[in-house]
């Protein structure tokens, strides 16, 4: 006798079992979190390198047909979510509400987060100087437009640690109440996304003048109140302002990708996929940079990152800031510090922390 294909009302009656089943999981997860909390009382409830190496192993471990995203997305709201029974993460990010430095605090630290808006980036990495907030989160490097130059300043003088990263892919929407392209007389934003919207700008809107302004958000503000004119911003910002997206996805490059960093006091515990950030002055003399890359070279480290930025004391002196692959606990990356130390003059190390995955 062939068996009975379910119903669609006994295929909803399983899925209610199953979410009562996650919801009984989740309840005592958030308990088994508490206990990890009242253990560790007094100490930071943040912990970058134990949270990494959750969705590592959530996603590797996977049996089913969610893509790999979609399970980090996931846990990482609910790590969020049990570590704010605790104790409510602050943090501290480039303003006003509605850009992608909110829309990057909120993927690393979850719905729940207290999310406190700065005015310029000084103010971001005050706030967590201070204690107003316990962390910040702040832009690094561009994968079309290249480093935030202040970024690197405020890092060198900091005793903030990097505790994280994490990498947003930048898609520009074009928002406003105009019902056409046509209509649309205007288009405003931050000039790094004019910048990289300016092919699709060219063939879609020639006709409008672009107006630059000082973020994105800002730009979405100001196209709320005027029938023709369009904002180039994020979905948060469509949602926040009321306005309806007319064409999405307008950057010129899809890979259009933003690092940002995670600034607090703590420091990660090593996940096996880690990367350094120090900040080297060497002496201006002939090979100086090529002795601190040697030194790399000799140990097997592979850099991702070189920057080079003046040093402020001595006109045309440099200091570089690296990024290099593995934790300082490292055996490889402390044989690399320690023959840093002899081939410069003063290093700074910025913090070991997990690599970032795009989400």
């Amino acid at each position: 006798m062939t068996a009975k294909s379910p119903t669609l009302e006994d295929l909803r009656t399983d899925i209610d079992h199953i979410d009562d089943q996650i919801l009984a999981l989740l309840a005592k997860r958030s308990k088994a979190a508490q206990a990890v909390a009242h253990v560790k009382k007094g100490t930071n409830i943040y912990h970058p390198g134990r949270e990494a190496q959750i969705l590592e192993r959530m996603t590797r471990e996977n049996p089913g047909a969610l893509p790999p995203n979609s399970i980090r997305a996931i846990y990482r709201e609910i790590i969020a979510a049990c570590r704010n029974l605790e104790q409510t993460t602050t943090v501290a990010y480039l303003g006003p509400a509605g850009t992608y430095s909110e829309s990057a605090a909120r993927q690393a630290f979850g719905e729940n987060a207290q999310l406190v808006p700065q005015a310029n980036l000084t103010e971001v990495v005050r706030a967590a100087e201070k204690g107003t907030t316990g962390l910040a989160v702040v832009p690094i490097e561009n994968s079309l437009e290249g480093t935030v130059n202040l970024t690197l300043d405020l890092l060198r003088q900091t005793p903030l640690l990097i505790t994280g990263e994490l990498l947003l892919p930048i898609h520009h929407q074009l928002l406003t109440d105009a019902p056409t392209l046509a209509a649309v007389t205007e288009v405003m934003a931050h000039p790094q996304a004019l910048a990289q919207c300016e092919q699709w700008l060219t063939r879609n809107l020639p006709h409008a003048t672009r107006r630059p302004v000082s973020s994105n958000a800002e730009a979405a503000r100001l196209a709320a109140g005027e029938p023709t004119a369009a904002a180039i911003a994020g979905e948060s910002a469509a949602t926040l302002y009321h306005l309806p997206i007319l064409a999405v996805n307008i950057e010129d490059a899809a890979t259009n990708t933003t690092r940002f960093l995670v600034l607090g006091t703590a420091t990660p515990t090593p996940t096996g996929r880690d990367k350094t950030s120090l900040i080297c002055v060497t002496p201006n003399r002939p090979g100086a940079l090529y002795r601190l890359l040697d030194c790399l070279a000799r140990h097997d480290v592979n850099m991702t990152m070189l920057e080079a930025r003046p040093s402020r004391d001595n006109n045309w002196d440099y200091v570089f800031h690296i990024d290099i692959e593995g934790h300082q606990a490292d055996t490889s990356v402390q044989a690399t510090l320690a023959d840093l130390e002899k081939a410069a003059t003063h290093i700074k190390i910025l913090g070991s922390y997990p690599q970032a995955r795009i989400n």
